[in-house]
């Protein structure tokens, strides 16, 4: 099973994914709901930081380089430091920082946290890309402090059109932040995957839902 497969299985045992009708910010009706805020024990977060960390050592196998994890407070800080720890596990030790939603102004001061990312080469961790304000305000925080962002590492890419349920935009949030940034964007899993899930699964409480999801991305994915 993939590492997208895996997470998907798991996202479902913990109710991060559910199946039915749910109303997004957009005003769509979507037949699945992610939220990654349910990863709330100790067990569920170790299993989200190795889905991250073997999507990054994939990558890294195929040539990508990296030298540092971001996390974009407050949701990034957790993801990124349990990535560094699974990554050590997994025999890759890398440092970790983040930032702190004001600036400090006593101790060592300033918004940023952890390891000096001057020199680095930078991937910036979350949960998803929605409207990309995390990514644009991490790159700058990342380029002031002499790094390079490298990459942006997300659970799971929606691969969804910008705009509204009768406003469709052209491009999706991932593509938008690939095309502003000329950064490329990982995701443990794509809509993508969890169509092929659900095509794969005998589970006939989830291939229920397949048709909904299917015209869902027909009408609005990319």
């Amino acid at each position: 099973m993939t590492v997208a497969a895996q997470f998907i299985q798991f996202a479902l045992t913990q109710n991060v994914l559910k199946f039915g009708a749910f109303k997004t910010k957009a005003g769509r009706i979507s037949p699945y709901f992610f939220n990654a805020g349910l990863f709330n024990d100790g067990a569920s977060l170790l299993a989200l930081a190795n889905a991250y960390a073997d999507v990054l050592l994939e990558k890294r196998a195929e040539g990508f380089e990296f030298d540092l994890l971001f996390g974009p407070a407050y949701k990034g800080i957790t993801l990124a430091s349990a990535t560094a720890m699974a990554l050590a596990q997994k025999g890759l030790n890398t440092p970790y920082a983040y930032n702190r939603k004001e600036a400090k102004d006593h101790g060592e001061g300033g918004v940023l946290v952890g390891a000096d990312m001057a020199g680095k080469r930078v991937v910036i961790i979350d949960d998803v890309i929605s409207a990309g304000t995390s990514v644009r305000e991490s790159v700058r925080m990342i380029q002031a402090a002499g790094a390079t962002p490298s990459a942006v590492l997300i659970a799971l890419d929606r691969m969804e059109k910008s705009g509204t349920a009768e406003d469709v935009g052209q491009y999706s949030a991932v593509q938008s932040v690939q095309q502003e940034f000329d950064l490329p964007v990982f995701a443990i899993a794509t809509l993508a995957d969890l169509m092929a899930f659900l095509h794969e699964s005998d589970n006939q409480q989830l291939v229920q839902h397949k048709a909904n999801v299917a015209q869902y991305r027909e009408k609005y994915g990319i």
